[in-house]
């Protein structure tokens, strides 16, 4: 199933700008009272938030984005009833705006179920090893020897997980001073990985999960996440996870999202940290 989702999001995000552009025009030409106009409200709601996602400018969405398909519902029923010299503006809204919608709020976005056999509040992170970007191996109980934050990523090519690297940089200095150190883990490539280390003048620590050999140890792996037009990554990918552990690798915190746009907010980990009084 997840091989089949990586056909669906760029045709979908491609097919919402082209029907919103498409639907401008046709208004200009048919007036403002016409199906196009639900054509336009069908699919509007989501070409604008990919277009903010792509930007960097979210870091998470809503869990069910009623926005989205409540549009398109609406937009469908416009381009029914509103005056029209084809059946193609209804077409539009009912199949690219309310099914697309459907399809990317209900199906895409989700997972279908995480596995927290493993990473389990109270219990120990696993031994695993992961690579810096130059290829040193870093064994896990190197990672636990003081309070960590391990944010498992998909890659460099995931808007979303940019802008949450970005707020985690920005509460670095607030982490480093409770004794917490940063790790973010991906699968990419040590090029990929040493070009968006240098990106950010803290000193967070950017590993990579060769083969995926560690995701697939704690279950957080998934066949088919890279989108299809993403060149350079492998088809799959690692569930966005992350994970708080204490000086004894003992874990105080895991979200394991079963949404790809659902993720912790900034402050849940400082939050956290005081509640467990680490640092």
């Amino acid at each position: 199933m997840g091989s089949l989702k990586r056909f669906f999001v760029t045709p979908y995000f491609a097919a919402q700008v082209v029907v919103v552009i498409y639907s401008l025009v046709k208004l200009t030409q048919h007036g403002l009272f016409s199906a196009w106009l639900g054509s336009l409200m069908a699919t509007l709601p989501a070409a604008l938030l990919f277009g903010f996602i792509l930007l960097g400018y979210r870091a998470r969405t809503s869990e069910n984005l009623p926005l989205v398909w409540i549009c398109g519902v609406f937009g469908s029923v416009l381009a029914w009833y509103l005056p029209a010299q084809s059946s193609l503006p209804f077409i539009f809204a009912s199949l690219i705006g309310l099914l697309g919608g459907l399809l990317y709020v209900f199906w895409y976005s989700r997972y279908g179920g995480r596995d927290s056999s493993i990473l389990g509040i109270g219990k120990t992170l696993p031994d695993f090893v992961l690579f810096d970007s130059q290829g040193i191996p870093i064994a896990s109980s190197e990672i636990t020897k003081t309070p960590a934050l391990l944010m498992f990523f998909r890659g460099n090519w995931c808007p979303l997980c940019m802008a949450q690297i970005k707020e985690i940089a920005d509460q670095y200095r607030e982490l480093d001073q409770r004794g917490v150190k940063v790790y973010l883990v991906s699968p990419q490539s040590e090029q990929n990985t040493q070009q968006l280390a240098e990106k950010f003048s803290v000193p967070l620590n950017f590993l990579i999960d060769r083969d995926l050999s560690v995701a697939r140890q704690l279950r957080i792996a998934i066949d088919g996440a890279v989108p299809l037009g993403v060149t350079g990554y492998d088809p799959d990918s690692i569930m966005p996870t992350v994970v708080m552990t204490d000086s004894e690798g003992k874990i105080i915190f895991a979200d394991l999202t079963d949404n790809y746009r659902v993720r912790p907010e900034p402050g849940t980990f400082l939050k956290i940290l005081d509640q467990q009084a680490v640092g």
